[in-house]
């Protein structure tokens, strides 16, 4: 369970490291992915979500938390930026990474 103070700084923009359980077979794993939060979700109800994109190997790569999900260790937020004004940044799908990258350098300015 991801505690509230952690939750409350999840927020379209922020760069996070989201702990995960992985099950391969018979036998259990921790994997850290590392990314941008696109979006967040349906506030804090029990269906709440928040979508964290990467970039793998030279391919974008999106995965959607369930902010309740029990295989989520724990959220680190490594930086939060102060002046995104919308909701959704579903517009860095279409940016390269160094775009995208400058932008936020821009915005954090």
């Amino acid at each position: 369970m991801i505690k509230q103070e952690i939750l409350n700084k999840i927020k379209p923009g922020a760069e996070v490291k989201v702990f995960e359980v992985v099950k391969d077979k018979d036998r259990e794993r921790s994997s850290i992915f590392r990314g941008r939060v696109l979006a967040r979700k349906h506030g804090s109800e029990a269906g709440a979500t928040f979508t964290v994109r990467a970039t793998v190997a030279g391919v974008g790569v999106e995965k959607v938390y369930p902010i309740r999900s029990p295989l989520i260790n724990k959220v680190e937020v490594i930086s939060s930026p102060k002046k995104i004004h919308r909701s959704k940044l579903y517009y860095l799908r279409t940016l390269s990474a160094k775009k995208a990258k400058r932008k936020f350098d821009a915005i954090a300015a």
